[in-house]
């Protein structure tokens, strides 16, 4: 077992920030020490956002993503360095999930990109990396996707009770922890991704705080029914998706037969559907005693209210309040990803990602010391 102090690494699908994590992982334990949050360059989200949505790009303007990615997690690792006073020498190895560009598990040649170079990452911080987890998964025939449940598993399940993470980020995803059952776990469609671009769209604003502006619109029952009809939500488990998918264009075309809907009531009736979508998922799976809720969404008071009234005598309250930081939970996962792999042990789990088999995840960038 490579036990010792990980950490780990994680821009999401909003590209919000760069979430780092310091934990000490030793066998089954996962304790975490600090957490820090380094700064998103606006310009470098909107030129990632100009080549995940299926533009036209070029391999010159891909590689230069790839360098300047590098460079930000390398600084945000740096940052949460200085944070705790260590130097490079006091961490076993970096666990960097890199940034989504394109997931395409589904297609005639199944496959998924992240970006942001590991070579840089390690030589910059003088840190073993662990990095490109999901490639591995999808060799033997997964998704890639989702790769947390292995990991909520490990730190939140529980022998009697019957448990759902749901890890609302841009893209929503459930873990479905349930006792003498294999664990399941899937994207269920849009967390925050929908509602985000449509409050810069209107707003100029990254989210809406405290959902403030939905709160203020009315659900249009009509267009909600229309989103759902998209056969994603109908389709069974394993499968996963992402900005590639559920996106502007994606939300345009479902508006074209509704324009004469205040913006407003659009923000509520997207918060509507990522409630809608995840409670019909949760209700699918079997239901369960408590919803446990990390992520970005888990501060959208509207829809955790809506979670809370569509999933009537199921608790829904936030990973925090049962030890473990909602803000942190992907993050966490990769430094506990990157211990796994440093230790030879696999960290998929094909109930999951469709997988045939169980198997070590990730590339090692090492440093000789």
């Amino acid at each position: 077992m490579h036990s010792g102090r990980y950490i780990g690494v994680m821009s999401g699908t909003s590209m919000d920030g760069v979430d780092v994590v310091l934990a000490e992982i030793r066998d089954k334990t996962v304790t975490q020490q600090l957490s820090y949050c380094h700064p998103f360059p606006q310009e470098l989200k909107q030129k990632l956002l100009s080549i995940c949505q299926g533009q036209q790009t070029t391999l010159s303007i891909v590689g230069r993503l790839d360098h300047e990615l590098g460079t930000l997690f390398a600084e945000a690792v740096q940052g949460l360095l200085n944070k705790a006073a260590l130097t490079a020498s006091a961490i076993t190895a970096i666990g960097c999930h890199g940034q989504t560009v394109w997931h395409e598990p589904d297609g005639e040649k199944p496959f998924t990109m992240q970006i942001g170079d590991n070579n840089r990452v390690a030589a910059l911080t003088d840190i073993t990396t662990v990095g490109d987890f999901r490639r591995r998964d999808m060799a033997y025939g997964g998704q890639g996707a989702p790769l947390v449940p292995a990991f909520h598993m490990a730190v939140l399940g529980h022998p009697t009770e019957r448990r759902i993470i749901l890890n609302m980020g841009g893209i929503a995803n459930i873990s479905a922890l349930l006792p003498d059952s294999a664990v399941k776990g899937y994207d269920t469609g849009p967390g925050n991704m929908l509602m985000d671009a449509w409050t810069w769209r209107h707003k100029q604003l990254p989210y809406d705080k405290d959902a403030r502006w939905a709160s203020q619109g009315t659900v249009n029952e009509s267009l909600l029914q229309k989103m759902l009809s998209d056969p994603y939500f109908a389709r069974t488990a394993p499968k996963s998706t992402g900005r590639e998918y559920f996106n502007m264009a994606w939300l345009e075309k479902q508006l074209a037969e509704f324009s004469d809907i205040a913006p407003v009531d659009v923000q509520a009736t997207l918060a509507e559907l990522t409630a809608a979508s995840i409670a019909q998922q949760v209700i699918l799976s079997g239901g369960c005693d408590r919803l446990l809720v990390c992520g970005g969404g888990a501060r959208n008071p509207l829809v955790m209210h809506r979670l809370s009234a569509l999933l009537l005598g199921t608790e829904v309250a936030p990973t925090d309040k049962y030890g473990l930081s909602g803000d942190d939970m992907e993050a966490l996962a990769f430094a506990w990803l990157a211990f796994r792999t440093m230790s030879g042990l696999s960290g998929n789990l094909p109930s999951v990602t469709g997988a045939d088999r169980e198997t070590i995840l990730g590339a090692i960038y090492p440093i000789v010391r």
